[in-house]
């Protein structure tokens, strides 16, 4: 990755920047901040603020839960810090590409749309965590693993 590149920033990242409790919370500030420095430009989409909501909300995994007021200044310090990549019908048509060819099913569809919108917004590079989910979409996208 050079300075100026773009890079798309999944929803772990958010969540694990936003919580300090997880053991990757120290990561992904880590991260964020190589991403700055370098100077790199930080993407994310309408979609993964939703699925840092629907996360975030998800009874269990946090506890205690987050207030709704906290969760909404979180998504829109996200909304300001982050270039917002629309989705659009050409996203749409490089998603029906993409779950036919690599193949992407029930979930991996989220990944998919994912990758549709990076492609779609020219973005090549995606800080995610959960690195071996989009090892199918390698082709179209280089991956920066949280944790290096």
């Amino acid at each position: 990755m050079t300075a100026g590149s773009p890079v798309f920033v999944d929803t772990n990242v958010l969540v694990y920047f936003t919580f300090a409790h997880f053991a990757e919370h120290q990561g992904a500030r880590r991260r964020l901040a190589e991403c700055e420095n370098l100077p790199a430009t930080l993407w994310t989409s309408r979609q993964v603020l939703r699925e840092f909501l629907a996360v975030a909300t998800r009874p269990g995994f946090l506890t205690p839960l987050p207030s709704v007021p906290f969760l909404a200044q979180a998504v829109q310090a996200f909304e300001h810090w982050f270039q917002i990549a629309a989705e659009d019908a050409q996203v749409t048509a490089l998603l029906l590409d993409l779950v036919e060819n690599p193949g992407a099913h029930g979930r991996q569809v989220h990944d998919a749309n994912i990758v549709a919108t990076m492609r779609r917004h020219r973005i090549s590079h995606l800080l995610t965590h959960n690195a071996t989910d989009f090892r199918r979409f390698s082709p179209w996208v280089t991956v920066l693993p949280l944790i290096p």
